[in-house]
């Protein structure tokens, strides 16, 4: 008797676990969430203004250090353009500035966007938010964000929104 409820309880339970790496997600509406050709290929110009509005609108900037063929970095940009996303975006003056894949030897790109913010870049995306003068608020959870496609939607919005 108990081994058919262990097995209902064993598959009501993978029904509720998030994809695997071997299952990709989707987002509505983005025919490969996984690519994106949001990032700046020359960032520093788009840095400079989204300072400078921060500096008018008292919104920080969030800089998003990564590359539209890294997965994890196109999920992000993806995501955040999604409506469910839209008070990110109205929070923030937003960057994607195209930094390669500089953790790998010979893959990065614009090495001086994170040399002007004292990063040394572990993986991508590196987030960083940033007060008008270009001060890194969250320099400890900055690399983190480098599995931003297997962390939950909700996660990501409550970490940017909280």
């Amino acid at each position: 008797m108990t081994r058919p409820i262990a097995l209902a309880f064993t598959a009501a339970m993978l029904a509720l676990a998030p994809p695997t790496a071997s299952e990709p997600r989707t987002i509505p509406g983005v025919a490969d969430a996984y690519k994106s050709d949001a990032f700046d290929p020359n960032p520093m110009a788009a840095i400079d203004a989204a300072l400078a509005k921060a500096g008018q609108s008292g919104k920080p900037v969030l800089l998003i250090m990564g590359t539209g063929g890294c997965h994890d970095s196109a999920w992000l940009a993806n995501l955040l353009a999604t409506d469910r996303f839209a008070p990110v975006r109205a929070r923030y003056e937003i960057v994607y500035a195209d930094i390669g894949m500089p953790h790998i030897r010979g893959q990065g790109r614009n090495p001086d966007v994170p040399k002007r913010f004292r990063f040394k870049i572990k993986g991508t995306p590196t987030v960083a938010i940033l007060d008008a003068e270009g001060h890194v608020l969250n320099r400890k959870a900055a690399p983190k964000w480098r599995n931003a496609a297997s962390r939950s939607d909700d996660d990501i919005y409550n970490e940017l929104m909280g």
